[in-house]
């Protein structure tokens, strides 16, 4: 290769077969990982946007019954909050219709539906994240393994020369470093991805933990109001 020729394509077109492979196989990698944090950056601030919907509506003083009534009539528009506090209001109304008037027995069964549902809910934002985190601590290597291919690719060729010079050994050297420049551009972006979404997801985490309590209060006081009511009314 010509002093002219330093290009990242010719580099790339001059290479061993192996680097090419190598190359081709991060190129995918890069592509699906892009791929893969639109598509998590959609769906998290989908999420967002429907649990803030839902949060606003809940604390506007609609009635639990129309909540759920409305949750359970959209439940595949609906947001993850909304699921959780239908999970929660589905097995609290079920347990009602089975005679059971334990405040504790109602409390537990719907905080165990809304824990059930916020782990489902949770899986689901929590996909693709581990690709993320694989791409981010596996291509650096997939790049080195090519560089140091390539390099023992150019050692070999030169072993037959008579005299070695830097114009002979740098054009082989630079081919592979380019897989290692490849297998960073790789992870880079995969590893603040990674990062960014964690934290988004943290705080989706705890947001929707933070109203499973929330919501359990207002269970346990509608209760309470209502044995208060029955106390009254029986004397």
């Amino acid at each position: 290769m010509n002093s002219q020729d330093f290009s990242i394509f010719n580099m790339v077109l001059h290479a061993s077969v192996v680097v090419q492979c190598v190359m081709l196989i991060l190129v995918c990698i890069s592509i699906a990982s892009w791929t893969a944090i639109f598509r998590k950056l959609f769906s998290l601030k989908r999420v967002k946007s429907l649990n803030e919907d839902f949060e606003r509506e809940f604390w506007s003083g609609t009635s639990l019954n129309d909540l759920y009534a409305s949750a359970a009539q959209n439940a595949k528009q609906s947001g993850p909050m909304e699921r959780i506090f239908a999970s929660g209001m589905r097995e609290f109304q079920k347990l009602r219709e089975r005679r059971i008037s334990d405040a504790g027995t109602l409390l537990d069964g719907a905080r165990r539906a809304m824990r059930a549902s916020f782990q489902r809910e949770m899986d689901v934002v929590e996909s693709n994240l581990s690709f993320l985190a694989s791409v981010g601590s596996v291509s650096p290597y997939v790049g080195l393994f090519g560089t140091v291919w390539g390099i023992m690719h150019a050692f070999t060729g030169l072993a037959g020369l008579q005299q070695v010079t830097l114009a002979t050994v740098a054009p082989g050297i630079a081919e592979a470093l380019v897989t290692t420049a490849v297998g960073l551009f790789s992870a880079i972006p995969a590893v603040v991805a990674y990062n960014r979404f964690a934290r988004d997801i943290d705080r989706v985490a705890i947001h929707q933990e933070t109203f499973i309590e929330e919501f359990s209060n207002i269970l346990q006081r509608n209760l309470g109001a209502q044995a208060a009511q029955a106390s009254a009314s029986g004397r």
